[in-house]
């Protein structure tokens, strides 16, 4: 009897070996962001991507490998697109500054993206190598990105003189917010899970209060 097994019945993993990294990466997130990282098994996520504990060792070292790895996988790809946006902008830095958050919200609300920061603010106080690996791929890089965009609004007149640092951690701290809620309160309180109109408010505040210009003054052609 002819034992070669036939296009149908090969396991998952035979048939589809080079996707099998992207699997296992996308079945600890869902692992991750249910259980936390420290709850988190090797073998729940070995099921969650219908491969055996053994095979997640043959791509990470282990469960804080894998958060590393998630994070270049899911996180580091849409700061490398907001680069881009700030790279290839032509116009105003105020456009461009609300382009960006834009971009960074609909990111944290609407994709697997969204569950990174309630993840890594559970378990940073906890594994303080962790914490400093997604402050300098993620949080450090994605401020100076922020910054960038304010010091050139100042240069060309848009933006007030301001404290560039804590500003551009104000810009980003509602979105952050707004992530959080979605996987901690939204799920038990679906009549308050629509965060976009916070969002909304939060831009509008920060869009005002950096403006060289005070909204009446610009209402009213400069008249007192």
């Amino acid at each position: 009897m002819n034992s070669t097994p036939t296009p149908h019945s090969e396991p998952r993993w035979h048939r589809r070996k080079e996707a099998r990294p992207t699997e296992i990466l996308d079945a600890a997130l869902e692992e991750f962001g249910a259980r936390g990282f420290a709850a988190a098994r090797l073998e729940d996520i070995a099921r969650r991507a219908g491969c055996t504990k053994g095979t997640i060792f043959l791509y990470f070292q282990g469960k804080e490998d894998l958060l590393k790895a998630l994070t270049r996988h899911v996180v580091v790809p849409r700061l490398e697109l907001a680069e881009q946006i700030v790279e290839q902008h032509e116009g105003g830095m105020r456009d461009l500054l609300e382009k960006l958050l834009r971009s960074r919200w609909d990111s944290m609300t609407n994709t697997a993206v969204s569950r990174m920061p309630k993840l890594i603010f559970a378990e940073a106080g906890n594994f303080p190598d962790l914490a400093r690996f997604y402050h300098q791929e993620v949080i450090a890089r994605s401020h100076a990105l922020v910054e960038r965009v304010l010091h050139a609004g100042i240069e060309r007149g848009e933006f007030r003189d301001m404290d560039v640092t804590n500003v551009a951690r104000a810009a980003v701290a509602p979105i952050l917010m707004g992530a959080m809620w979605k996987h901690s309160f939204a799920p038990h309180m679906p009549e308050v899970n629509d965060m976009q109109p916070f969002f909304e408010t939060s831009l509008d505040l920060l869009l005002r209060g950096i403006a060289r210009h005070d909204a009446r003054h610009e209402s009213t052609g400069g008249e007192a």
